[in-house]
């Protein structure tokens, strides 16, 4: 606890020849070690407290600054040690200010009242009109925000998790602000209502009115130039800059939002990033990505998302207003231009193309193509899971998580297969024989909804989602055989039983977090009876689930293996075990082939097209491949797509080794 004192009758007249004044001299006090030679033109009033003024500053370019405070006006506020204050336009007003924060060029800094500092904030997230409002506050985490927001089946649960949020918001309630040590505000106008973590940079903003900047040293935040925010949360580690402007809005940690992006009403939860577009009512859960000037989300569910340029949303009808809203599933990708009308559902992985407007709910056919022909969808299952691109994506969302903060909120699992989506699959192959059996095996296209399916599509659906299948199940038997001591049958089968309380029955994706329906419903129904009373064991129970998450795929997975090939793990042979391996590779690496395929494309003469402008086919080639860094065989990710397929193979035939000495 820093110890203050008044001020001497010595410094007092020192301060007023530097033409400092104060209503009341006695109502300011300072540090033991405070010096006044570094306090210049500025007047103090209410109750202030100064620290000492040690420290000096280098900024860029070279040019170094003391520690002090000069053409000021301070209201009721503290000045930690070795701070610099200059060129404050108007005034700051109610706030403690911590240690080495540097302060230079803004017009307005104050607290008005009684302040959450964007806590509490109701967001009308999904359906503008509102029936689905979510909450934001510090801690919030893209799971509590998605039970918040979809589970209004709940109203019991949901009322009690409001009352735990409202608590919370009354506990950080406070009629003085603050702003944390190490942060640099320059250039900067309007800033009414804003806590301010440790190591933020506030540089040229325009106006921040009613939030939480929540940085730290770990993860700093970054404002930049010409935002504009108003009620809002920001989390660690993002950065919002370049004429962003935002309203009633949560964003998560590690987000980039840029070039004068726009949102309202939406929540961006782990690693999003928007640039140039807009946003409303949304719900962007981890890693959705837009970058294009005329791309709209609106009224939507997302997560792992990439909008290409020119998508949209319709949620209007023009009859009750816009009520209508639309989920895309985990790694749903939307192609150039784009349409969907609201309400409708895409599955997860799926990509969508043209314009599509008859309502399709797709989510029991992920990895799927949604292509419009003639205003008709046509879908194509399973195909996206022979895409390059899809795999591609799955490496990429782990080593892209930028979350440098030690305190993560959102639980985030990237998995490309899970119970979630095998689920999903095992519906869709049920789907599909139920058309092929109502329409004929030979039929040249069958209706789906309002949508159609043609015969090879169909076939290749049914090819797709088997091999996935075989590769899942597959990868958890092996798991599980690898994991485990055993030199008998007897042992082996034994350690093969599940013990986790969770995992059989239906899995939910809660806005990038995996797991166990019923695991989920006994967190609610905690919160619920008040087991659970406060957010950040909400976070935590969260938490745990994550981190079970291979036990309760495994206890999934058991009782699936044994329904879908007809087997007892509990009684099974070795003969079977090593049939399922066999299995389990062949789908690996025909689907790993189906990939090196598809990556050929990308290499062919045609893609070549604009390659070696001035020359002939070799010109081409060698232009190709300095630009684009190597050719086929040599490519990096076909070279590792070669590796897995010479990896897996080998995990498999070591399995059966393993197996036949049993």
């Amino acid at each position: 606890m820093r110890n203050y004192r008044k001020l001497t009758s010595d410094e007092v007249m020192q301060l007023k020849g530097q033409m400092c004044a104060a209503e009341c001299w006695d109502d300011v006090e300072v540090a033991e070690d405070f010096s006044a030679d570094y306090v210049r033109h500025t007047r103090f009033s209410g109750k202030v407290r100064l620290g000492a003024f040690r420290k000096d500053f280098e900024l860029a370019g070279g040019i170094r600054e003391h520690s002090g405070i000069h053409y000021a006006t301070l209201h009721n506020v503290t000045v930690g040690d070795d701070c610099y204050i200059k060129n404050v336009k108007n005034y700051i007003a109610n706030y403690v200010i911590g240690q080495r924060t540097f302060i230079e060029n803004v017009d307005i800094i104050l607290t008005d009242g009684r302040s959450s500092f964007g806590n509490g904030v109701e967001v009308s997230v999904l359906n503008e009109t509102g029936g689905r409002e979510v909450m934001i506050f510090d801690r919030l985490s893209a799971q509590t925000a998605y039970v918040m927001a979809l589970y209004r089946h709940r109203p019991e649960m949901v009322s009690r998790l409001r009352e735990i949020i409202c608590r919370y918001v009354e506990e950080v309630t406070s009629d003085v602000g603050c702003i944390g040590a190490d942060v640099f505000i320059v250039d900067s106008g309007y800033i009414k209502n804003v806590k301010v973590g440790d190591c933020c940079k506030i540089e040229g903003t325009s106006r921040l009115k009613n939030g939480s900047i929540n940085s730290n040293r770990h993860a700093p935040v970054h404002v930049g130039v010409n935002v504009i925010g108003d009620d809002f949360i920001i989390s660690s580690g993002s950065a919002i800059e370049d004429g962003v402007t935002f309203s009633r809005c949560f964003i998560g940690q590690s987000c980039r939002l840029g070039h004068n992006y726009s949102a309202s009403d939406s929540l961006f939860f782990g690693n999003c990033q928007g640039e140039n577009g807009e946003a409303c009512a949304i719900f962007a859960g981890p890693f959705t990505v837009t970058h294009h000037k005329s791309t709209l989300l609106i009224a939507g569910m997302f997560s792992f998302m990439n909008a290409g340029s020119g998508s949209n949303q319709s949620n209007h009808m023009y009859k009750l207003g816009p009520i209508h809203q639309g989920i895309m599933e985990r790694g749903a990708k939307t192609a150039s231009d784009s349409y969907i009308l609201w309400p409708a559902k895409v599955g997860a992985f799926s990509l969508v193309m043209g314009r599509h407007v008859s309502h399709q709910d797709t989510s029991d056919f992920p990895f799927s193509y949604l292509i419009e022909q003639q205003n008709t969808s046509f879908i194509m299952p399973g195909a996206n899971l022979k895409s390059v691109g899809t795999i591609r994506d799955a490496k990429k969302w782990p080593v892209r998580d930028g979350r440098k903060d030690p305190d993560r909120l959102d639980q985030i699992n990237c998995n490309l297969l899970s119970p979630y989506v095998i689920h999903k699959m095992l519906n869709g192959v049920k789907i599909l024989k139920e058309l092929q059996k109502l329409s004929g095996e030979h039929s040249d296209a069958y209706t789906y909804q309002s949508g159609k399916i043609k015969r090879s599509s169909l076939l290749n659906g049914l090819r797709y989602y088997g091999m996935a299948i075989d590769k899942f199940l597959g990868n958890s038997l092996i798991t599980r055989i690898m994991k485990s001591e055993f030199s008998t049958l007897a042992e082996l089968r034994q350690a093969l039983v599940p013990v986790s309380a969770y995992g059989e029955g239906a899995w939910v994706d809660l806005a990038g977090m995996i797991a166990p329906k019923k695991a989920v419903s006994a967190l609610l129904d905690d919160i619920q009876s008040g087991m659970l009373a406060d957010v950040d064991g909400i976070n935590a129970r969260f938490a745990d689930i994550h981190a079970n998450y291979y036990d309760y795929e495994w206890h999934w997975a058991y009782e699936v293996i044994e329904d879908y090939y007809g087997v007892d793990l509990h009684n099974i042979t070795k003969e079977e075990l090593c049939s399922l391996v066999e299995r389990w590779k062949t789908s690996v690496v025909g689907l790993d082939n189906l990939v090196y395929e598809d990556a050929r494309k990308e290499f062919s003469l045609s893609a070549m097209t604009s390659f070696g402008a001035d020359g002939d086919e070799n010109v081409r080639k060698e232009d190709f491949m300095q630009v684009r860094g190597s050719l086929f065989e040599s490519n990096p990710f076909v070279m590792s797509v070669k590796e897995h397929i010479r990896i897996k193979s080998a995990l498999g035939n070591k399995v059966q080794e393993r197996l036949s000495r049993i």
